[in-house]
């Protein structure tokens, strides 16, 4: 049996707590939450916890899950270690390289599991287009271009998702598409460049965090990366499109679609694990339920079928990776926490890009 403990039970950390629960030799022990803990407590019959120093020393827990808002999982996360525990906690894992270094150092000095909640890595097309690239089928890949973003209404209340001290903003609370194309390129890019600003959603309704920005990444043996977010776009796109010597992969979240494209043709896999889930997630971009390219979440909703399918593989291979069965190439930077250190580190270098107008080398940041 492999007990768990979870710090944070809002809209996603409950729902990781229930997908863990459907696995074999899984239980969830021990709750902390100020505010929603009691209820999910209940119905995952485990006890709630007083403070996060009680779960983090508990006999009784294993495996700490945390899914607290982005600004606090440091300090779980490296209480957690110190208390022998292994970890899981939800992206971005530090709002800075210096936090996220420390976390990463402090994991490895405890000989614990790091596990860092960069759900694209589970996405059906992502695998496949990894394995696509992997076999040479588009070549030698020279450029990646992402995009997530749409429009965003004014809101009754002001997520916690939306205000930049506590999110990091677009860049870092929607990071995976950067660490998607890190790992696409094979490693950290040489300089970045961001642009962007607040262009059409000032006012204490919208929060304060940038609804347009444009990231530029270079790579060495001259390979680019474009990437762009926000919520000030009419036109709303999600996608990643890699471009190789020989052919391209588009995979496509709103229009959800992989395609391969190579001498002219275009052949077609799914994004998520099954056609019904691919077609649920084009409903939803095309539905009132985004608001600028996000779902806002909140204690109690449940998420959509594609992205249930998605939490509930995630946690299956966490558990499994608990249970002692080996950690594959592909997963190994994933599971110390290395894939997160490298993504916060551009996102780093891109704040200073942004903050000081230039151009910014990685080897300033790390």
């Amino acid at each position: 049996m492999i007990r768990y403990g979870v710090v944070g039970t809002g809209y996603f950390g409950a729902e990781l707590a229930r997908y863990l629960l459907k696995n074999d030799g899984a239980k969830i022990t021990v709750i902390y939450d100020p505010e929603n803990a009691e209820s999910v407590a209940e119905e995952l019959d485990a006890r709630v916890a007083g403070s996060l120093d009680e779960l983090v020393s508990s006999d009784d827990v294993d495996c700490v899950i945390v899914a607290t808002p982005n600004y606090l999982h440091k300090e779980p996360v490296i209480k957690a270690a110190k208390n022998g525990k292994h970890v899981f906690c939800e992206k971005p894992i530090a709002l800075s390289y210096a936090d996220c270094r420390e976390m990463v150092d402090t994991c490895k000095e405890c000989g614990v599991t790091f596990m860092a909640g960069h759900i694209m890595n589970f996405f059906n097309g992502v695998h496949h287009a990894k394995e696509l690239i992997n076999q040479g089928v588009i070549g030698d890949v020279l450029f990646c271009h992402s995009a997530r973003n749409g429009w965003e209404e004014e809101q009754e209340t002001v997520s916690w998702k939306k205000i930049r001290e506590k999110s990091g903003g677009h860049l870092y609370h929607h990071i995976h598409e950067l660490d998607c194309v890190q790992f696409i390129m094979g490693g950290l890019p040489e300089t970045v460049t961001m642009i962007g600003g607040n262009v059409a959603h000032n006012g204490e309704n919208f929060g304060d965090e940038d609804d347009m920005i444009f990231v530029n990444m270079e790579f060495p043996n001259k390979r680019f990366a474009l990437l762009e977010w926000g919520s000030a776009y009419r036109w709303g796109e999600h996608y990643v499109l890699i471009q190789g010597t020989k052919g391209a992969i588009k995979l496509d979240m709103y229009n959800c679609r992989g395609t391969l494209k190579v001498n002219g043709e275009e052949s077609y896999f799914l994004v998520h694990e099954s056609q019904e889930e691919d077609d649920d997630r084009t409903r939803i971009y095309h539905s009132t339920e985004m608001d600028g390219a996000i779902a806002y979440g909140k204690p109690g909703k449940r998420t959509p079928m594609w992205l249930s399918s998605i939490i509930n593989k995630e946690m299956k291979y966490l558990h499994e990776i608990m249970e002692g069965a080996p950690v594959s190439e592909e997963f190994k930077k994933l599971l110390t926490g290395e894939a997160a250190l490298e993504a916060i580190a551009s996102a780093d270098a891109c704040t200073l890009s942004i903050n000081e107008d230039r151009k910014v080398k990685l080897s300033e940041i790390i």
